[in-house]
Order: C-alpha cells, then sequence, then structure tokens
C-alpha cells in the first residue's frame, strides 16, 4: 500500500505537471514540423542545385561535342563511307581534343571496337561491347544505342584517368552514321556529387542546431515554470499558513467568545434563579418545620422560579443547537428564531417564507440558520432599529434568505466584513458555494444570503 501512495503525486507536482506537458507538447511538435519542414524545402533546394549543375555540365558537353564536329566536319562531310584516310584523320584530331585531366573524346564503331581513347590508351582496338561499370551497367552498349537513336546523355561509371577509381560520370553520345561510329566526350560529376554532399551534411547540420536550439529554449522554459510553480507555491502556501493561523484564531476566538455568552448567560439568568430557588426552598423548609402558612406561597414562588430555569436551559439549548431545526426544517426554526426574537427584544420581527420544491441540504439549513442569528444579534446590539423582516425562498437558481432592518446601517469601517460575526457569516455561505451580499445605508441594512442549486435536494 506503501508504494502506491509514493506514486501519488503532490499539490504542487500536478501543476507542474499541468503547465509542463502543453509546453513539452507543444515543443516538441514545434520542432518537428519545424525539423521536417527545414528536411523538406532544403531536399527541394539540393535536388535543384544537384539539377542545375548537372545541367550546367551536359551544356558543357554539348558544346565539347559541337565544337569537335565544327572542327572535322568539313573532312567526315565529304567523306565517302569506305575513306579510311578520311577515318585517320578524324580520329587523329579527336586524339589530340583532350582538356582538363580527365576530359577526351572516344571513338567506338557499332560493333564494339574502340577506335579513339587517348586518355586510356589501352583501350585501343579492343572490343569492349561486354564492358560493364560496377553498378552492372553496359556502358559502352549504352554509347551504341544511344548513337544509333541520333544523340543523347548516357550516365555510368569509368575508371578516372588521373586515379584509375571508378567515379559518377555523364556522357555526351552522337554517331557518325555513315562510318557507323559511336563518338562522344564525358565529364566526372563527382565535384557536383561533393557539392551536394557538403550541402546535405550542411543542412543536416542546421537541423540539428535548430533542435538543440529549441531544447534550449525548451529546457528554459521548463525552468521558469519550474521556478514561478515554486516561487507561487511558497508565496501560496505561505499566505495558506497565514490565513490557516489566522482562521484558527479566530476560530478559538469565537469559540471563547461562546463560551463566554453561554457563562455569562449561566450566571447572569441560570445561576442566579437557582440561587433564588435554593433560598426559596431553605425558607419555606424552616417554615414548614415552624408551621409558618406563608410557606406554601414560598413553595410557589421557588416553582416559578425553577420553571424559569428551565426555560433559560430550554434557550441557551436553542441556541447552540436548535432541536427545531433537525426536527422540523429551516422554515419552521426561523420562525422560532423570529418569534424568540421578538418576544425578547420588543422589535418587531416579521418572517415569511413559501413551501419548497426541493428541500435544503443539512450544511445548507444549518448555515442560513447561523447566518439569521448572527444578523438578529447584530441588529440587536448595533442597530438601534425597530423593524425587522425575515425572508426565505427557493427559486431556479437555489435559495435566498434576506433580513432587513430600519437601523442606523453598519459603520463604513466594517463594509468590507472585517467584522467577525460578518466574517462568519461570509465563511459560513463560502463553504456552500454562495454568495453574501450586504447593503448598508443609514435607514438600514440587508443581508442577502444565496446558495446554489447544489444545495438542494431533490424530494424523497
Amino acid at each position: 500500500m506503501s508504494r502506491f501512495h509514493r506514486l501519488w503525486l503532490t499539490y504542487g507536482q500536478k501543476m507542474f505537471l499541468l503547465a509542463s506537458l502543453p509546453l513539452i507538447l507543444a515543443v516538441t511538435a514545434i520542432a518537428l514540423l519545424v525539423a521536417f519542414q527545414a528536411r523538406s524545402l532544403a531536399e527541394r533546394e539540393i535536388r535543384g542545385l544537384e539539377t542545375q549543375l548537372i545541367e550546367a555540365k551536359k551544356r558543357e558537353l554539348r558544346n565539347y561535342v559541337t565544337q569537335a564536329r565544327n572542327g572535322f566536319y568539313f573532312i567526315y562531310g565529304s567523306a565517302a563511307p569506305d575513306d579510311e584516310a578520311a577515318k585517320e584523320r578524324v580520329m587523329q584530331i579527336l586524339s589530340a581534343m583532350i582538356y582538363g585531366e580527365d576530359g577526351f573524346f572516344f571513338v567506338y564503331d557499332y560493333d564494339g571496337l574502340n577506335l579513339v581513347s587517348p586518355r586510356q590508351t589501352e583501350l585501343i582496338n579492343t572490343n569492349q561491347w561486354d564492358r560493364t561499370d560496377s553498378e552492372g551497367t553496359r556502358v559502352v552498349q549504352d554509347f551504341i544505342a544511344t548513337a544509333r537513336e541520333g544523340a543523347g546523355y548516357v550516365e555510368h561509371l569509368w575508371p578516372k584517368p588521373t586515379t584509375g577509381e571508378e567515379a559518377r560520370m555523364i556522357t555526351y553520345v552522337t554517331s557518325f552514321p555513315s562510318w557507323r561510329w559511336a563518338v562522344g566526350t564525358g565529364v566526372f560529376i563527382d565535384d557536383v556529387l561533393r557539392t551536394v554532399a557538403a550541402t546535405r551534411a550542411e543542412t543536416e547540420t542546421r537541423v540539428r542546431r535548430t533542435f538543440l536550439w529549441i531544447g534550449a529554449i525548451a529546457l528554459g522554459s521548463l525552468l521558469l515554470v519550474f521556478l514561478s510553480g515554486l516561487v507561487i507555491n511558497i508565496r501560496e502556501r505561505r499566505l495558506a499558513d497565514a490565513k490557516l493561523k489566522e482562521l484558527t484564531q479566530r476560530v478559538l476566538d469565537a469559540q471563547e467568545e461562546e463560551r463566554g455568552r453561554v457563562a455569562r448567560e449561566l450566571h447572569d439568568g441560570i445561576s442566579q434563579l437557582l440561587v433564588g430557588i435554593k433560598y426559596a426552598l431553605d425558607i419555606a423548609r424552616r417554615r414548614l418545620a415552624s408551621g409558618d402558612p406563608r410557606a406554601q406561597d414560598t413553595l410557589e414562588s421557588g416553582v416559578t422560579n425553577l420553571a424559569t430555569a428551565i426555560q433559560e436551559v430550554r434557550r441557551i439549548s436553542r441556541d447552540l443547537r436548535p432541536g427545531i431545526l433537525d426536527d422540523l426544517g429551516l422554515g419552521p426554526a426561523l420562525k422560532a428564531l423570529t418569534d424568540d426574537f421578538r418576544t425578547r427584544t420588543g422589535i418587531d420581527t416579521q418572517f415569511e417564507t413559501v413551501v419548497f420544491s426541493n428541500r435544503l441540504s443539512q450544511e445548507a439549513k444549518i448555515a442560513l440558520y447561523r447566518i439569521a442569528q448572527e444578523a438578529l444579534t447584530n441588529v440587536e446590539r448595533h442597530a438601534g432599529a425597530t423593524e425587522v423582516r425575515l425572508d426565505l425562498r427557493g427559486h431556479r437558481s437555489g435559495a435566498t434568505m434576506w433580513i432587513a432592518d430600519n437601523g442606523c446601517g453598519l459603520d463604513d469601517r466594517a463594509r468590507p466584513l472585517k467584522g467577525i460575526g460578518l466574517r462568519n457569516m461570509q465563511e459560513r455561505i463560502d463553504q456552500l458555494g454562495g454568495t453574501l451580499r450586504v447593503h448598508s445605508t443609514r435607514t438600514g441594512t440587508v443581508v442577502e444570503a444565496q446558495v446554489p442549486l447544489t444545495q438542494l435536494l431533490p424530494p424523497e
């Protein structure tokens, strides 16, 4: 069982999670969205860059081939298909056309025989028809097939003359149909691939850096939330402790005040009556012993005082906890309270109510009764009123009780509900989730207490 208790979160931890989880989820969603968008945008840009660079290479190749054809077209254009001398001259021209570190022209006949390869002379006069690269591409066959179609590009792997290692290459191939030649030149695009790879790596670095920034911001936000929650928690706890101490003191003050009131009533009322009864009984005993006929009058006086004492005990008991409230309900209890108040003070006190379609909860009945009791006590002690009206009614939103008097009104300093009686009223109504309004002028005071519909129970 203790393990389960350890898993339970405190109020502060729940508030921290409540504030942190939406932040974490939002930051995570933003980070994922930013990363996805950044990668998508970067990938489109990289592909566009790669396409542009390759297209530039292709245009460069086409220009090389066009310039080469212009250099020997006057020979090819006037030569017969079997003019070996013309072929030899063209091969010499192509063999001399090298550029850059790895650029060269090549010639294959339609049977796959290499005729020109200035940077890789070991291929000359060898049949390369079945030559394939490491990816399985039949390179020479693709050259010849492209030449037969007129002209075009072939992408493949080919050993670089400077290193002997395979590298990706784009080759532009054209045809000399009357001689059955496939003539072309290529350019290695490893520099393009390196540029694209570097750009992609830079993009990944930026995305990771963005993730780090977002993580740092999220961590800072969580730390700020934690510190703010800690400060607020400490502050609220101090306020709660102060309010608890104040409430405890007020409860003790209220208890002492109630005890003092009961003690005064017992001393001033019951105690004096009981003393009077004791003296009456003592006098009656002596008169009976001496045969004095006045003993009967003395006994009757003692019985009368005893009845008065019983009445006082009932009144004090009713003030502490009216039994009629539990037995008959709030309406009769308030009726008895106002009748007793009118009898005791001589103030014209009227009570009106209507029959409730729903009944009040026990907590609401006690609270409204105590509020009415406190309000009437304030009227008796401070208002100097001659009339008091108490009204209790139920409605669609709950129940409302009014206590109105025509007294001198509250002191302005008591308006903020700082008096202990008014504070007690406010706390009782707050526990029910209701509202308490006090409207006071020089011609009277109205106390309105309203309890919500949740305090009305359906009839049994």
